[in-house]
């Protein structure tokens, strides 16, 4: 092996260290954030987010040049691996978005809560008065899920973000499951 070659595969190897392991933390760690409401570590943890996400191309980029150097493009577990790959940015795309939609919700619902209290709340989203500081109303009517009118339900504040909650933990599973299926394609066929 020479030492092109040593150096792309530590390269390689140092794109998965510094740029995957970051991005899996962050993802991982976002629902446990959102459930608290702490919205600057949930802004710092979708900087974190795009950030190494960008820097995690270094690992395809690297992988592409190993594998001219040794041409291995005909081999099937190679093209598995960049699919896989390439799956996973997009799913990473998906929990960066909804990153983004769980802060302005949460943002949202901390501004409605901050709002002073009107004597008789209007239909929409703001405080509830005589009710928790945590909850806000919704246009939602009280039948449940029916689009029926009636007075606006009220709505812990917490659960403001639970969809995009749901979303980022299964997502982000899925992404960091992906990377262990590379990981296990690349240890077992070198």
């Amino acid at each position: 092996m020479s030492f092109t070659d040593r150096l792309v595969l530590w390269l390689h190897v140092a794109f998965v260290i510094f740029a995957i392991g970051p991005v899996a933390l962050a993802i991982s760690s976002t629902p446990r954030y959102l459930r608290r409401r702490d919205l600057p570590v949930l802004r710092y943890l979708a900087r974190i987010t795009v950030v190494f996400s960008f820097a995690s191309l270094g690992v395809l980029v690297m992988g592409l040049i190993a594998a001219q150097q040794h041409k291995d493009f005909s081999k099937p577990w190679l093209t598995a691996s960049m699919t896989l790959y390439v799956v996973a940015l997009v799913l990473l795309v998906l929990v960066v978005r909804d990153q983004r939609k769980a802060i302005r919700a949460l943002e949202t619902a901390g501004t409605a809560a901050a709002a002073p209290v009107p004597a008789a709340p209007a239909a929409g989203a703001g405080p509830v008065p005589g009710a928790d500081p945590g909850t806000v109303l919704t246009e939602d009517s009280a039948a449940g899920d029916a689009a029926v009118p009636g007075p606006p339900r009220r709505v812990p504040a917490a659960a403001v973000a639970s969809v995009e909650r749901g979303r980022i933990a299964m997502m982000g599973g899925v992404v960091n499951l992906i990377w262990l299926v590379i990981l296990v394609l690349m240890i077992w066929n070198s």
